[in-house]
C-alpha cells in the first residue's frame, strides 16, 4: 500500500523522568526539538511535488517553497519529523518564526524563506521506494533512515535527528542541551516497536518548568486581557481550574486578544468563583472564554491537589498547533 496524506502520526505521552529499559526492552532516546510535527511525502512517479502535512492533516508545502525546491530526496518516500526554522538575524531556532512562515503564502512565503529558512529534522521513515514499512520495528526503520541520509548524502534542509541508546547520554541532553533555544527535551522509543498511527506509544520528557494549559477565562477585557485563568480536563473530561498567570505583557496580551472568543452559555465554569489570591475570599472579576486555546506556561513545583499551582505561572506563548485534547490531564484522582 502506498501511503498518501493525510496519515495520522504516532504520538508520545508526557512523563516526568527518563524511562529506563524496564519491560519495554532496549530503548532509543531522541532529541526533541521545539517545532511543528510534520510528515513529508515525495512523489511516487514523474508527476507531483513534495508534500508537507501537519499533525492535524493540513498540507502546508505552499508556505515552505524552500523545502519544495530542495533536491536530494528519492521518490516514494514518507518521513516523519519536526519542522523548524532558523532565525538568521538572531542566530537561533525560532518558534515564532515558524508560526510566521506557516501563515505565509506566495511572495510572502518566498521572502520569509530568506531570513527564516526551514529545516526538516527527520526521526522516522514510514515508506521507502513506494513501500510502507510501518510494521517494521523502530530498530530497522532507524537503520533505513540512517542509510537514506548516508547513501543520498542528504544535507540542508534535511537533518537526521540525533539518537542514542545510552541512558546517561539522554540524561545529559535533558539536563544541559535543553538550555539551547529550540531543544526542549527527549523522546523515548522502544527499539522493537512498530509505527502505530495515532497511538501514544512513545514517551516525551520536557524540562519540568514548561507545560501546557487551557485558557478558560481572563480578567480585563477581550480586547486587553490582563490575567489568564487556566484549566485542564480530568479523567471525566471536566475542565478543572489549575491556576492563573501573572499579568500579561502588552505584546502577549495583544496575541491572546487576537485569538480568544467569548464563551457560550454552556461554559463549564459558569457560576464559578475565582479567588484573587491563593486562600483569599475576595473574588476576581472574570470573563469566560471558549476553552479551546492552549497556552504554554512556565511554572514552579509548588503544585497541590494533583495539579493546582499555588503560585501564579508565567505565560510564554500560545500553542496554536495544539488543541485542548493535547493538554496533559488533571490528575487529582491519582494524586
Amino acid at each position: 500500500m502506498v501511503l498518501r496524506p493525510p496519515v495520522e502520526p504516532m504520538l508520545a505521552q508526557a512523563v516526568e523522568s527518563v524511562p529506563g529499559p524496564g519491560v519495554l526492552g532496549e530503548l532509543a532516546y531522541e532529541q526533541k526539538f521545539d517545532g511543528y510535527r510534520a510528515l513529508l511525502f515525495t512523489p511516487t512517479g514523474a508527476a507531483g511535488q513534495l508534500l508537507v502535512q501537519t499533525r492535524r492533516g493540513t498540507l502546508i508545502q505552499n508556505s515552505f517553497p524552500d523545502l519544495v525546491a530542495a533536491a536530494q530526496l528519492p521518490d516514494g518516500l514518507v518521513l516523519d519529523g519536526e519542522l523548524v526554522v532558523w532565525d538568521t538575524a538572531a542566530g537561533r531556532l525560532s518558534f515564532e518564526g515558524l508560526q510566521r512562515r506557516t501563515a505565509a503564502r506566495g511572495r510572502a512565503a518566498r521572502e520569509l524563506a530568506a531570513s527564516l529558512p526551514a529545516f526538516f529534522i527527520a526521526f522516522d521513515v514510514l515508506q521507502e521506494d513506494g513501500v510502507e514499512v510501518l510494521r517494521h520495528p523502530y530498530r530497522q526503520r532507524r537503520l533505513r533512515l540512517e542509510t537514506l541520509f548516508s547513501t543520498h548524502r542528504l544535507k540542508t534542509p534535511w537533518t537526521l535527528c540525533p539518537m542514542t541508546t545510552d541512558l546517561i547520554t539522554a540524561q545529559k541532553w535533558l539536563e544541559t542541551w535543553t538550555d539551547v533555544p529550540g531543544l526542549e527535551g527527549v523522546v523515548v522509543k522502544a527499539m522493537n516497536q512498530p509505527y502505530r498511527p495515532g497511538y501514544r506509544g512513545w514517551y516525551k520528557l520536557r524540562r519540568r518548568d514548561t507545560v501546557e494549559a487551557i485558557i478558560g477565562a481572563i480578567t480585563g477585557t477581550l480586547l486587553r486581557p490582563q490575567l489568564l485563568l487556566l484549566g485542564r480536563h480530568d479523567s471525566h473530561d471536566h475542565l478543572r481550574p489549575i491556576g492563573r498567570t501573572v499579568p500579561l505583557r502588552a505584546e502577549a496580551a495583544r496575541l491572546v486578544a487576537a485569538s480568544i472568543t467569548a464563551a457560550d452559555e454552556d461554559h463549564p465554569w459558569t457560576g464559578m468563583r475565582f479567588a484573587t489570591t491563593w486562600g483569599s475570599r475576595d473574588a476576581l472579576d472574570v470573563t469566560l472564554v471558549r476553552p479551546e486555546l492552549v497556552a504554554e506556561i512556565s511554572a514552579d513545583t509548588s503544585v497541590d491537589h494533583g495539579g493546582i499551582y499555588r503560585h501564579p505561572v508565567r505565560f510564554k506563548r500560545l500553542r496554536l498547533d495544539l488543541t485542548a485534547r493535547d493538554v496533559p490531564r488533571f490528575e487529582a484522582d491519582t494524586a
